[in-house]
């Protein structure tokens, strides 16, 4: 393992999100600030509770979870996409860097991002609303879960868009749809029976489930499913990567 490369390249993308913060720190926090105001007060004081839970706190783990993912995508996909733009990819493919060692560097660092990210909205949440957390330490594991496999996920975007457009149209057409229709704002027991069923095929539904119930203790979907099918994309992910640098798909050629 090149500790140094991967060290070297993880501090650059680090250094950029410092530079950056305004956009990458206080633009996610700002926007999920008024989503708290909004749905978790203004209208969180009209809604009844579920699960004995509080409407207001019932959301804490979907927002989270909303700019979580979204972040993730963004970050994993602008690392590497940057590289191809401006050509210094082949200067990462010619160093004595594995590829498993650029992934792990890259990833890695966009999953760092996101977790700083989502630690900081669930601070900023305390000011909005009371909630507790019954898991802590299963709180983190889903939130470095999550924040690793949606990272591969932009990572694997970030290779196959050839523009800006590309690298916006799946968060934005694909990644925030899921995620409002993944139990955010409500739990999936409230939807009429065909459309539970639908909804097993978003693989955001697990995430936000697990997530929830660190928190609370309830969820949708048992703690075992939501880990397995977050394992299950994550390694769908890998799988692609490990493609990807086989045949240099948009890499090499």
């Amino acid at each position: 393992m090149n500790f140094y490369a991967v060290k070297a390249i993880f501090l650059v993308e680090m250094a950029r999100f410092r530079r950056s913060i305004m956009q990458s720190l206080a633009a996610p926090v700002v926007s999920t600030s008024l989503y708290f105001i909004v749905f978790g007060s203004a209208i969180g004081s009209r809604m009844t509770d579920i699960d004995g839970v509080t409407y207001a706190a019932f959301i804490v783990p979907g927002l989270t979870m909303l700019s979580v993912l979204g972040q993730s995508v963004s970050n994993g996909s602008f690392g590497i996409y940057m590289q191809k733009f401006v050509g210094t990819i082949f200067e990462v493919l010619s160093a004595p860097i594995s590829s498993a060692e650029i992934v792990l560097a890259y990833v890695g660092a966009a999953a760092a991002k996101s977790v700083i990210i989502g630690t900081v909205i669930l601070i900023t949440a305390r000011f909005f609303v009371p909630f507790s957390v019954m898991h802590p330490l299963w709180m983190m594991a889903f939130l470095v879960l999550t924040s690793v496999t949606f990272s591969l996920f932009g990572f694997i975007i970030g290779i196959w868009a050839d523009g800006f457009e590309k690298l916006q149209i799946v968060p934005l057409m694909v990644i925030t749809p899921l995620t409002f229709l993944g139990g955010s704002f409500y739990s999936i027991n409230m939807l009429p029976p065909f459309w539970q069923k639908v909804t097993l095929f978003n693989p955001v539904v697990y995430l936000i489930s697990g997530f929830r119930w660190s928190f609370y203790g309830t969820s949708d979907l048992s703690i075992g499913i939501s880990l397995s099918m977050t394992f299950v994309f994550m390694l769908i992910c890998l799988a692609v990567i490990g493609l990807i640098f086989k045949t240099g798909y948009r890499i090499k050629n």
